[in-house]
């Protein structure tokens, strides 16, 4: 009955996303094209297709070469307008995921990581504050036409792939499945370690629908490291988890941590949640209520929201940990890498320069 009262409203939705595109496709609409190469990172849905494991291989993939800048929304932060972030900056001026791309990369030279809602305006303050820049990786911008990218990388996970999804609030697209043709490269993430040939082969007829047989579709999956302290790195890890996390779809997440270690708890909250000294308490209790030995276990991601405050002390008798977090290519890793610098060669050649060559 729900549904039958939501799909209305859904192609009200599409209606106004499409004509939206339109305007773009017959360039009524103008997308603005900037010097340096710009990589968009983004999906079709509403969050929850490891878009910023896959943005920080990019960095690792390019950073040794050519001086780049991620540049983000900065969804869920306190500030407003272009900010360039240094060492003063926390989750709550960033936004949860630009800080955890500061903290990993901000030791590395030749990367610059910026957030601002007007990404249009920010990328020529990202050039005027590091003009050296020859790389953009756009995070979650495939919506965002007013920037013409050069490579657009669609993610779409393995549990719930863009075709055989629906138009919010239906489902969770934020555009139709044709906006699939966009995309250059598209890449199925989170997927099993084991996945049957068959099953790949069925996959990429259905992504081919949409896409047509000229754009490469890879297949990657999520590697945890092992759990890390936050607060105090000698501690030891217990044999007791109170899990919790505040991302868009913890499936993957929660199985994992499930099939390694004993979960006496879960807790779970809405994606990009803030967590106040209320919220923080309540989870200590929860996990000292399951008796002594008991540690709290959180993503990488709901970590860096957690160091902004400070909170250590709460911390003291139920220690806190975090799981690492990478994404790895099942197989054609080296494919995708020459397929991202054949587009990088093929654009600045036709700006007459041989930089990438």
């Amino acid at each position: 009955m729900l549904q039958i009262i939501l799909w209305p409203l859904s192609f009200l939705y599409q209606a106004a996303t499409g004509f939206r595109n339109h305007l773009y496709d017959i360039n009524y609409k103008h997308s603005i094209e900037f010097t340096p190469f710009v990589i968009d990172v983004g999906n079709l849905s509403v969050g929850g297709t490891g878009k910023s494991p896959m943005i920080e291989y990019m960095v690792r993939l390019l950073q040794p070469a050519y001086p780049l800048a991620v540049l983000s929304r900065g969804y869920g932060r306190k500030t407003h307008g272009f900010r360039l972030a240094d060492a003063t900056d926390t989750a709550e001026t960033l936004g949860d995921e630009p800080f955890q791309f500061y903290r990993k990369f901000a030791a590395l030279p030749n990367v610059a990581v910026a957030v601002g809602e007007e990404r249009v305006a920010a990328v020529p303050e990202i050039l005027m504050h590091h003009p050296d820049t020859e790389v953009i990786l756009l995070d979650d911008a495939l919506q965002h036409r007013a920037i013409a990218a050069n490579l657009h990388i669609l993610l779409t996970t393995y549990q719930r792939p863009f075709y055989n999804d629906h138009l919010l609030p239906v489902g969770r697209l934020r555009e139709a499945r044709t906006g699939a043709r966009r995309a250059d490269v598209v890449i199925i993430t989170k997927c099993p370690p084991a996945l049957p040939e068959a099953e790949r082969q069925t996959i990429l007829m259905h992504v081919w629908q949409y896409t047509g047989k000229q754009v490469p579709v890879f297949f990657t999956g999520i590697q945890y490291e092992p759990p890390k302290a936050v607060f105090v790195e000698s501690r030891p890890f217990g044999g007791k988890v109170m899990l919790f996390s505040g991302i868009a779809n913890s499936t993957v997440f929660e199985a994992y941590v499930r099939s390694r270690y004993e979960v006496v708890g879960s807790i779970s909250f809405g994606d990009h949640y803030r967590y106040g000294s209320s919220a923080i308490k309540k989870l200590v209790a929860a996990a000292k209520h399951t008796g002594e030995g008991t540690c709290l276990l959180t993503t990488e991601k709901d970590m860096v929201k957690l160091i902004s405050d400070p909170t250590a002390a709460v911390f003291e008798d139920v220690p806190l940990f975090y799981l690492p977090i990478q994404t790895y290519f099942l197989h054609d890793e080296e494919t995708f890498k020459h397929v991202v610098l054949r587009h990088m060669q093929q654009y600045y050649q036709s700006k007459g320069t041989n930089r990438f060559s």
